[in-house]
């Protein structure tokens, strides 16, 4: 599960050394806005070769490479499936042409390995209204990725911590996400100072259905994560509802309650996903 993706800037060296250690559970490497133009050529150098030579332990190692519309982002894709990261962060993703060209770098670069998966980041209007084409587009596509501040820049909304004004985006996004079979991440919280306020916009992302955050703070790993972990009792319930569809099916009954409630298909696949989440057995049912 990617809970917390967490930017790094591709032309910090320490950072990217020490990115291991940052507590979350994937590493987007930036060499977009992290980085100025005078410094993205050796930022796509440094990557690459920290993606060669440092262990980053069991974290997801993605890269976020320029967008289609910078000269030299073949070069990042190049450059950096050399260092075989797991996944290409696509931003300003608004058409399935782009993910396409994107594919048929990597297909050049990778010589028929197609290992590396494609995460779109999801970031204007014309993006989110043809969200879920995109999705459906590649085999490579593994997540996507939700990009709020660039989204109410392009529509020309005043950002705002309460979210109203990015309701449709996530909505749709999630949504076309579920429908397309990968998983939604919501938008990273850019004030790092306020905990409390990530604290409610994490818990927002939560409840709507947002499989985890992108970060653009260490200091909000442990945040997202406790708040995107399932609850105690949401655990036990779910392991009751596993028991009482094995007993069931153990002495074939057609029809199971639990509590003096009908227990369908829908609360069996989330009682499944929440022990997922979990780590516990269960989760899975082949």
């Amino acid at each position: 599960m990617r809970t917390t993706m967490i930017f790094v800037p591709g032309n910090n060296p320490a950072m990217v050394q020490n990115a291991g250690i940052l507590g979350a559970d994937a590493l987007i490497f930036d060499l977009e806005d992290a980085v100025s133009p005078d410094e993205k050529d050796a930022a796509r150098i440094l990557v690459r070769n920290a993606l060669k030579s440092v262990d980053y332990g069991s974290c997801e190692k993605a890269v976020r490479i320029n967008s289609v519309d910078y000269p030299k982002w073949k070069e990042d894709v190049a450059e950096i499936a050399k260092g075989s990261p797991d996944s290409i962060v696509l931003p300003k993703a608004q058409r399935t042409e782009t993910v396409k060209m994107v594919q048929k770098a990597l297909e050049e670069a990778e010589d028929g390995q197609k290992t590396i998966g494609i995460i779109p980041l999801i970031e204007t209007a014309e993006g989110v209204e043809r969200v879920f084409d995109i999705l459906c587009c590649s085999p490579r596509i593994k997540a996507v990725i939700f990009g709020a501040e660039d989204y109410t820049a392009d529509i020309g909304a005043r950002r705002t911590k309460e979210g109203s004004e990015i309701m449709y985006a996530r909505c749709r996004i999630l949504n076309a996400a579920v429908a397309a079979g990968v998983e939604a991440i919501d938008t990273p919280f850019t004030d790092v100072n306020d905990m409390e306020g990530l604290r409610e916009d994490a818990m927002l992302a939560r409840d709507l259905g947002f499989k985890g955050k992108a970060l653009i703070s260490p200091r909000h790993c442990s945040v997202v994560r406790e708040i995107f972990a399932p609850a105690g009792e949401e655990i036990e319930y779910a392991l009751r509802v596993i028991k009482a569809i094995e007993e069931a099916e153990k002495q074939g009954k057609g029809v199971v309650s639990l509590d003096g409630k009908m227990i369908d298909a829908p609360i069996v696949v989330r009682a499944r996903k929440i022990l997922e989440l979990a780590g516990l057995e269960g989760g899975s049912h082949e």
